[in-house]
């Protein structure tokens, strides 16, 4: 029996890393299959696994998935009832936005920090393209990264073509397991190239006036890093549904609504239309801003109709 780590999943085929720097293509078995019902991918990149070599075939069969320290889910795409592990046992999840080419909207960063927030992932916000912003992008920039600092989320913004942006990235990124994840098209697959030329990533390009690769990943992969860590790159993602939260706990994973929540009238609480609620009070007030708020209310009215 071997340990390994999975570098690469394709739903139905596995490359695992193991001993010194060897991987072997693997499957798993049925059993396996069936063990977490609840999600489509039972192992996913980043699983520390068993697994037993095929004589014949030198594949390698993946016997069983070793205890997780953490994982972080996204409704399947394809299967409303079930949900997909992104990614586990990571030590930061990093997602990168853009605000425009394209624009990723603030519900989006919000349902992707709320999931990292209830599997206890630090999460960090780059903004990328910051050479194409006039200076009606960088007022917009400057309040999102206020916004998001001011509830201890970090951010980092920089440009691509600026090799000293990159800097404070490599520093953060450095001897970590990092999941990097974002809408297609914010230059993800570009970011790794840069980092680390010698993956030679594909990219196909959008525009002249883009200028971005736009990312075509179809399947989660790790990455080693040159100057010490992983990369775990994700295929560009549209939507971005929350999983394994009940309604009432929402809040708990919007951390200014979290500790405003405790000053309401009642403890049972939802900051929807309660009479006494500190949380709308403090929406008022501009103590917690109106965006936040209203990525909160979205994902009550609308993720929260199919949850228990």
């Amino acid at each position: 029996m071997e340990k390994g780590i999975v570098i690469k999943s394709t739903g139905s085929r596995y490359r695992v890393l193991f001993g010194d720097n060897k991987v072997i293509d693997s499957y798993i078995r049925g059993k396996l299959r069936i063990r977490e019902s609840r999600t489509t991918n039972p192992v996913a990149v980043g699983d520390n696994v068993l697994f037993e070599i095929d004589r014949k075939t030198g594949s390698g069969i993946i016997t069983e998935v070793l205890d997780r320290r953490n994982y972080i889910l996204r409704k399947s795409s394809n299967l409303s009832k079930h949900s997909q592990i992104i990614a586990a046992n990571v030590d930061q999840a990093i997602l990168m936005i853009t605000i425009v080419l394209p624009e990723t909207p603030v519900e989006f960063i919000d349902r992707f920090l709320i999931s990292a927030e209830a599997y206890r992932i630090p999460a960090i916000i780059l903004i990328n393209k910051t050479d194409l912003y006039g200076s009606g992008e960088i007022e917009k920039m400057d309040y999102l990264e206020t916004m998001y600092r001011k509830i201890g989320y970090k951010t980092l913004s920089l440009s691509l073509k600026r090799s000293d942006d990159l800097k404070p990235l490599v520093m953060l990124l450095k001897d970590k397991v990092s999941l990097i994840s974002g809408y297609s098209g914010v230059g993800k697959t570009t970011l790794l190239n840069t980092i680390n030329p010698g993956l030679n990533l594909k990219t196909e390009e959008i525009s002249d006036y883009h200028k971005q690769g736009k990312h075509i990943t179809t399947f989660p992969e790790m990455h080693l890093m040159p100057f010490g860590g992983y990369v775990i790159d994700t295929p560009g993602i549209r939507g971005f549904g929350v999983v394994d939260m009940d309604r009432n706990e929402i809040y708990h994973f919007f951390r200014e609504i979290f500790r405003v929540s405790k000053d309401c009238r009642f403890n049972n609480c939802l900051h929807l239309d309660e009479p006494g609620c500190a949380v709308r009070k403090s929406v008022e007030t501009g103590e917690i801003d109106f965006l936040r708020y209203r990525s909160y209310l979205n994902i009550m009215e609308t993720d929260n109709r199919k949850y228990r």
